[in-house]
């Protein structure tokens, strides 16, 4: 991996541990791994509680899967695939998840996790997750992508970003034993 690439995503590692922003616990993955990600929102709007989280999948990740939460909703959105897939259990897939929404209540000064597992793409790069967080009033949109990746952390309200990395050493829990997490239940 580039020494530019690696020291990027450690400066947004850093900034991402004191920033106010929506912002996945562990942002970065291999190619083509199954990941197990939480996302973690760290304030409401303003005093207002944060009343709902909509996540936007990106293209190019065909598998993804919330994780239920104790006391919130989920709504699920999808999309047709542009050709059919198999999964891995040899079933025809030809929609994918494209939106995750969960409703509930979060008080404004305390903080969550939301998780999704996806079965990421074979391209590195980052992938962006535009993000809706809806209040009791008000609402923060962290929708906005960086110029370059080095301008993630100085972006306003941006998009969570996951950074997929080939070669890299991660330790991402979630893409450890998640390799046959069949694809057969999207």
């Amino acid at each position: 991996m580039p020494m530019r690439m690696i020291l990027v995503v450690a400066a947004i590692v850093t900034s991402t541990a004191a920033s106010a922003h929506i912002t996945f616990a562990e942002p970065e993955a291999q190619p083509e791994s199954y990941y197990a990600g939480f996302l973690r929102v760290s304030h409401g709007c303003e005093a207002s509680p944060t009343v709902s989280i909509r996540v936007e999948i990106p293209a190019g990740i065909d598998v993804a899967r919330p994780q239920p939460k104790p006391g919130w909703t989920l709504a699920i959105e999808h999309e047709p695939l542009a050709r059919s897939i198999r999964s891995e259990m040899g079933s025809l897939v030809k929609e994918r998840v494209s939106a995750i929404t969960w409703a509930g209540n979060l008080p404004a000064d305390e903080f969550d996790e939301f998780g999704i597992m996806l079965k990421l793409p074979a391209s590195a790069g980052p992938l962006y997750f535009p993000t809706v967080q809806r209040c009791a009033s008000g609402s923060n949109a962290w929708v906005n992508r960086p110029a370059t990746l080095d301008a993630w952390h100085a972006t306003k309200m941006p998009a969570p970003m996951l950074v997929v990395i080939s070669g890299a050493s991660t330790t991402t829990a979630g893409s450890m034993a998640m390799d046959h997490m069949g694809e057969h239940q999207q």
